[in-house]
């Protein structure tokens, strides 16, 4: 393993490209691999047995391909399966948890809103989060089908808004000033939740987070790349690549490959 490997990525589909862009803006001479097990899409009607399956799969691949480091970058395979990663490989992990805690302490309302999968909902991780604010008022929301649209490029379909109008308004009812998106599929959707919501209420999500956590375990533990050449960014998918490369852009190499 040298400090020239790239860094992994994985996730359900295309979500996890919200947090891929914020990594690499902040870290712009790193290599990195995204896999998006998008034929699998999506993880949060998933077993938790299934879910920790997948991630086991997902892992080898990019370990094939000598990651030196890997992010989750799927809330759901973050709060199901990070210990049983964790456990089973040395390679340093960075999780995503929905970010409940700056929602949380910043609220002058004392009541926030969740809109996550079922898979991240119902986790032990994300219940244990919850606990530590008794205090604040948390409206969860599943966000049924919101990935599937998501991933056949139907994002701003006329389904998709009248899915959000459905899952926002009983929390803006109740007052929320805060709206934590807890799946990194969520953040694509920011443009026409913001139509949705009133000015008010502030969208947090994880990826900025997950930056810095990068920076520094390649600070403190695994080592920055040290190479002159140019970065080199490849992104796998084992479903339609056609909705990833509208995602990230045409100037980054796409492959599709069956895992």
């Amino acid at each position: 393993m040298t400090n020239n490997n790239p860094i992994g990525l994985f996730d359900s589909g295309i979500g996890g490209t919200s947090i891929w862009k914020e990594i690499h803006q902040l870290l712009p001479i790193e290599n990195t691999i995204y896999l998006a097990d998008s034929k699998n899409a999506p993880y949060g009607q998933k077993s938790k047995d299934e879910i920790i399956e997948l991630s086991f799969k997902n892992t080898e691949f990019l370990l094939n391909q000598n990651c030196k480091l890997i992010v989750v970058a799927c809330n759901t395979a973050t709060t199901n399966a990070i210990k049983e990663l964790r456990d089973k490989y040395d390679v340093p992990f960075i999780g995503i948890e929905p970010a409940i805690k700056p929602a949380a302490t910043n609220s002058q309302t004392q009541k926030i809103g969740i809109l996550a999968t079922k898979g991240t909902l119902n986790s032990e991780l994300f219940h244990k989060n919850v606990e530590k604010f008794q205090d604040i008022t948390i409206i969860e929301q599943i966000g049924y089908n919101l990935v599937t649209l998501i991933e056949n490029g139907e994002m701003n379909s006329p389904e998709m808004t009248k899915l959000l109008k459905e899952y926002l308004t009983p929390m803006i009812n109740q007052n929320i000033d805060y709206l934590v998106l807890g799946c990194t599929h969520y953040p694509y959707l920011i443009p026409q939740i913001k139509k949705l919501i009133p000015q008010n209420i502030k969208i947090i999500d994880s990826g900025d987070a997950v930056a810095r956590q990068t920076k520094s375990i390649l600070e403190n533990k695994v080592g920055f790349r040290n190479s002159l050449e140019k970065s080199s960014q490849i992104f796998y998918t084992n479903a339609n690549p056609k909705v990833l490369t509208e995602i990230v852009g045409d100037n980054y190499t796409v492959i599709k490959k069956d895992f």
